[in-house]
Protein backbone atom coordinates (compact mmCIF):
# COMPACT_ATOMS: atom_id res chain seq x y z
CA UNK A 1 0.00 0.00 0.00
CA UNK A 2 1.32 3.80 -0.73
CA UNK A 3 1.83 6.31 1.77
CA UNK A 4 -0.33 9.26 1.00
CA UNK A 5 -0.03 12.86 2.08
CA UNK A 6 -2.84 13.97 4.79
CA UNK A 7 -4.36 16.78 3.44
CA UNK A 8 -4.11 20.16 5.17
CA UNK A 9 -7.67 21.17 6.16
CA UNK A 10 -10.58 19.01 6.00
CA UNK A 11 -13.87 19.69 6.37
CA UNK A 12 -14.98 17.93 9.16
CA UNK A 13 -18.82 17.86 8.89
CA UNK A 14 -18.69 16.35 5.56
CA UNK A 15 -16.45 14.31 6.46
CA UNK A 16 -18.03 12.38 9.63
CA UNK A 17 -21.03 12.21 7.41
CA UNK A 18 -19.00 10.02 5.11
CA UNK A 19 -17.12 8.68 7.53
CA UNK A 20 -14.00 9.53 6.15
CA UNK A 21 -10.82 8.11 7.06
CA UNK A 22 -7.51 9.70 6.32
CA UNK A 23 -4.28 7.33 6.71
CA UNK A 24 -0.98 8.52 5.45
CA UNK A 25 2.00 10.70 6.47
CA UNK A 26 2.50 14.48 7.23
CA UNK A 27 6.43 15.41 6.78
CA UNK A 28 7.96 16.18 9.76
CA UNK A 29 10.20 19.42 7.99
CA UNK A 30 6.39 20.81 7.08
CA UNK A 31 5.93 21.06 11.02
CA UNK A 32 7.82 23.70 11.85
CA UNK A 33 6.76 24.75 15.42
CA UNK A 34 7.94 21.18 16.23
CA UNK A 35 11.04 21.06 14.15
CA UNK A 36 12.46 24.13 16.34
CA UNK A 37 12.86 21.59 19.36
CA UNK A 38 14.99 18.75 17.38
CA UNK A 39 17.98 17.91 16.17
CA UNK A 40 16.85 16.81 12.78
CA UNK A 41 13.58 17.43 10.72
CA UNK A 42 14.14 14.31 8.18
CA UNK A 43 11.87 11.92 8.38
CA UNK A 44 7.44 11.25 8.06
CA UNK A 45 4.66 11.35 10.97
CA UNK A 46 2.51 8.27 10.69
CA UNK A 47 -0.62 9.65 10.73
CA UNK A 48 -4.42 8.03 10.95
CA UNK A 49 -7.65 10.03 11.30
CA UNK A 50 -11.28 8.98 11.49
CA UNK A 51 -14.02 11.15 11.33
CA UNK A 52 -17.63 10.62 12.70
CA UNK A 53 -20.56 10.71 14.56
CA UNK A 54 -21.12 9.55 17.88
CA UNK A 55 -24.17 8.96 19.98
CA UNK A 56 -25.20 12.49 20.68
CA UNK A 57 -24.53 13.71 17.35
CA UNK A 58 -21.62 15.51 17.78
CA UNK A 59 -19.14 15.15 14.86
CA UNK A 60 -15.85 14.15 16.27
CA UNK A 61 -11.86 13.46 15.01
CA UNK A 62 -10.22 11.11 16.42
CA UNK A 63 -6.84 9.27 15.84
CA UNK A 64 -3.21 8.94 16.54
CA UNK A 65 0.31 9.96 15.04
CA UNK A 66 3.58 8.75 15.57
CA UNK A 67 6.92 9.20 14.43
CA UNK A 68 10.95 9.08 15.36
CA UNK A 69 12.75 12.10 16.34
CA UNK A 70 16.14 13.15 17.13
CA UNK A 71 16.20 15.05 20.19
CA UNK A 72 18.92 16.68 22.26
CA UNK A 73 19.93 15.20 25.35
CA UNK A 74 19.40 17.49 28.26
CA UNK A 75 22.11 15.97 30.10
CA UNK A 76 24.83 15.13 28.03
CA UNK A 77 23.80 17.47 24.62
CA UNK A 78 24.36 14.78 22.97
CA UNK A 79 21.22 13.49 20.26
CA UNK A 80 19.44 10.91 21.02
CA UNK A 81 16.55 9.02 19.27
CA UNK A 82 12.75 9.12 20.29
CA UNK A 83 9.26 8.11 19.44
CA UNK A 84 6.55 9.85 19.85
CA UNK A 85 3.09 8.71 19.72
CA UNK A 86 0.04 10.38 20.46
CA UNK A 87 -3.74 9.71 20.17
CA UNK A 88 -6.28 12.27 19.58
CA UNK A 89 -10.10 12.73 19.84
CA UNK A 90 -11.55 16.21 18.54
CA UNK A 91 -15.19 17.77 18.24
CA UNK A 92 -15.08 20.76 16.04
CA UNK A 93 -17.17 23.79 16.91
CA UNK A 94 -17.27 27.25 15.64
CA UNK A 95 -15.70 30.30 17.69
CA UNK A 96 -19.31 31.57 18.40
CA UNK A 97 -20.83 28.74 20.10
CA UNK A 98 -21.64 28.47 23.62
CA UNK A 99 -22.22 24.80 23.69
CA UNK A 100 -19.40 24.07 25.74
CA UNK A 101 -20.58 22.68 28.22
CA UNK A 102 -22.47 19.93 26.48
CA UNK A 103 -18.99 18.35 25.15
CA UNK A 104 -18.26 15.35 27.23
CA UNK A 105 -14.74 14.99 28.28
CA UNK A 106 -13.49 12.44 26.03
CA UNK A 107 -13.28 14.99 23.48
CA UNK A 108 -10.73 18.29 22.89
CA UNK A 109 -12.74 21.26 21.70
CA UNK A 110 -10.92 22.48 18.24
CA UNK A 111 -12.26 25.73 16.23
CA UNK A 112 -13.38 25.51 12.64
CA UNK A 113 -12.03 28.36 10.71
CA UNK A 114 -14.09 30.90 8.49
CA UNK A 115 -14.77 28.62 6.06
CA UNK A 116 -16.16 25.53 8.15
CA UNK A 117 -12.74 23.94 7.87
CA UNK A 118 -10.20 22.17 10.64
CA UNK A 119 -6.23 22.45 10.17
CA UNK A 120 -5.49 18.57 10.54
CA UNK A 121 -1.47 19.24 10.37
CA UNK A 122 -1.67 22.05 13.25
CA UNK A 123 -3.79 19.03 15.38
CA UNK A 124 -1.32 16.61 14.50
CA UNK A 125 1.57 19.04 15.25
CA UNK A 126 -0.12 20.64 18.52
CA UNK A 127 -0.59 16.82 19.84
CA UNK A 128 2.88 15.88 18.80
CA UNK A 129 4.49 19.16 20.56
CA UNK A 130 3.05 17.66 23.97
CA UNK A 131 4.39 15.13 23.54
CA UNK A 132 7.53 15.61 23.16
CA UNK A 133 9.16 15.20 27.18
CA UNK A 134 10.36 18.84 28.57
CA UNK A 135 14.02 17.89 29.62
CA UNK A 136 14.70 14.80 27.09
CA UNK A 137 17.25 12.54 28.59
CA UNK A 138 19.12 9.25 27.78
CA UNK A 139 18.33 6.65 30.62
CA UNK A 140 20.65 6.62 33.52
CA UNK A 141 23.82 5.53 32.45
CA UNK A 142 23.83 5.72 28.64
CA UNK A 143 25.49 9.37 28.97
CA UNK A 144 28.81 9.73 28.09
CA UNK A 145 30.82 10.39 31.60
CA UNK A 146 33.09 12.57 30.14
CA UNK A 147 30.46 15.05 29.09
CA UNK A 148 28.82 15.02 32.52
CA UNK A 149 29.91 17.99 34.38
CA UNK A 150 28.91 16.83 37.73
CA UNK A 151 30.81 17.14 41.00
CA UNK A 152 30.81 14.56 43.96
CA UNK A 153 31.79 15.78 48.04
CA UNK A 154 30.83 16.82 50.62
CA UNK A 155 28.87 20.55 51.10
CA UNK A 156 30.50 23.06 53.34
CA UNK A 157 28.40 24.72 55.93
CA UNK A 158 27.88 27.91 55.68
CA UNK A 159 29.67 30.76 57.74
CA UNK A 160 27.90 31.90 60.46
CA UNK A 161 26.23 35.76 59.59
CA UNK A 162 25.60 38.16 62.52
CA UNK A 163 21.62 38.21 62.99
CA UNK A 164 20.41 41.14 61.77
CA UNK A 165 17.74 41.31 64.93
CA UNK A 166 20.74 41.10 67.49
CA UNK A 167 20.44 45.00 67.55
CA UNK A 168 16.21 44.25 68.69
CA UNK A 169 17.05 41.84 71.32
CA UNK A 170 19.18 44.36 72.87
CA UNK A 171 16.43 47.25 73.12
CA UNK A 172 14.45 44.55 74.28
CA UNK A 173 16.70 43.92 76.91
CA UNK A 174 16.75 47.58 78.13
Amino acid sequence: MQKVKIPITIEPTRAAQKRMSFIGYVPLNNLTRLSESLVDSAGDVDVSVHCGTDEQGLVYLEGNAEVQVQVTCERCGDPMSMALTCSFAYTPIHGDDSAHDDIPQRYDVVEKDEHGEVNLRQLVEDELILALPLFPMHEEGQCDPAKLQMTWGEIEPEPEKPNPFAVLQELKKK
